[in-house]
């Protein structure tokens, strides 16, 4: 799957949604860091399980490079919430893009119709709120955030 309609030194489109615990994200108000926005198709599946366990293990590693992890999927925010609970993710914040249905996934043109989820993919935006990074997976295929890590450490 290829992204069609945004490349790196693009502007990222902004957004408001809410985390695990009910509180509004906004990616315009976390400019001045680096945002890694990690797509997963769902919530309770395996490879999404993977992914989502790796940004919180790999938070501190994140955080040294001023970068702030956070996951997406098109589950409602109670989803989210009880999902993060049981993968005991405290440090991540997962993002639901529930509604309008997928609208933040469909602005970063990964939007799945067939599925009515979106697609596996990285976003990386610098501090000004410019992508720098953009890998798109297949749906069984696991991130690789170590590519993350030693793409912001060769920037440096």
């Amino acid at each position: 799957m290829e992204n069609r309609l945004l490349k790196t030194g693009d502007m990222a489109p902004v957004f408001t949604l809410q985390n695990q615990h009910g509180v509004d994200v906004n990616l315009r108000a976390l400019q001045g860091k680096k945002v890694l926005l990690s797509f997963h198709p769902l919530a309770w599946t395996g490879i999404c399980e993977i992914q989502m366990k790796t940004l919180e293990a790999k938070n501190e590693d994140l955080k040294r490079l001023d970068i702030i992890a956070l996951g997406l999927s098109v589950d409602s925010q109670p989803c989210k919430k009880a999902w993060a609970d049981k993968l005991q993710i405290t440090k991540t914040d997962l993002l639901a893009d529930f509604w309008p249905h997928g609208d933040i996934a469909r602005k970063y043109d990964i939007f799945i119709e067939k599925t009515g989820t979106s697609g596996r993919a990285n976003f990386l935006i610098d501090e000004d709120g410019k992508i720098i990074f953009i890998k798109i997976y297949e749906i069984h295929e696991v991130p690789d955030i170590e590519e993350i890590l030693r793409f912001v450490m060769n920037k440096s």
